[in-house]
């Protein structure tokens, strides 16, 4: 009878392990069903991480040449003579002239190309990812803060979970500096305030 009741208590504790390994699996296989055992780990929610490999090449050249000429001329002649052979001469000339030319140029030129771990922070209706990510560094006093935000397509997502900074859309890339370096740029006080002047 002891026997018996023994193993009831064991099959009991067996079957009660069986079900909670079950259900963990269980739960495991939900958590993992939207990702493929054969595919890359690519970011697909909110709260995932992404890399952006910030690649921006700008170019733009602008010129522009103007030419403007006007001109007028006005003239007139009087002449008269008597009998004797002596006369009267009298003659006019008017002119009036304006020339123009000008000519500008403007060139500009960018390239900046960084790598910046970003973060999913929302899944739009359509499917796609709003990312924000944020760097900062400081070495010998001078402090640099990238900051990017947008919108990422899935298929524009790598194998190695890494997307373009061109393939972002609405793209918004803030580069700061801050430091020593940044100041020595910075025109003085002096010409600050004949530049409000001028």
């Amino acid at each position: 009878m002891e026997i018996r009741f023994v193993m009831k208590k064991i099959f009991i504790l067996l079957a009660i392990l069986l079900l909670v390994c079950t259900a963990d699996a269980n739960s495991q296989f939900i958590q993992n069903s939207s990702r493929s055992l054969f595919s890359d780990v690519k970011a697909f929610q909110a709260g995932d991480a992404i890399m952006v490999l910030i690649v921006e090449d700008m170019q733009a050249n602008n010129s522009a040449v103007t030419e403007n000429g006007r001109s007028s001329s006005v003239s007139g002649g009087f002449g008269a003579s008597a009998g004797s052979g002596t006369g009267t001469n009298v003659s006019g000339n008017l002119g009036t002239g304006t020339d123009f030319k000008g000519q500008g140029q403007t060139t500009r030129k960018e390239s900046i190309k960084s790598k910046l771990s970003a973060r999913v922070v929302e899944i739009v209706d359509n499917g796609n990812l709003r990312i924000e990510g944020t760097r900062t560094t400081k070495v010998n006093g001078e402090t640099q803060t990238i900051i990017i935000r947008g919108i990422v397509r899935p298929v524009d997502v790598r194998s190695d979970n890494s997307v373009y900074s061109y393939n972002i859309l609405d793209l918004t890339l803030f580069i700061e500096g801050d430091g020593s370096v940044s100041e020595i740029q910075e025109p003085g006080l002096l010409t600050k305030f004949f530049r409000l002047l001028f």
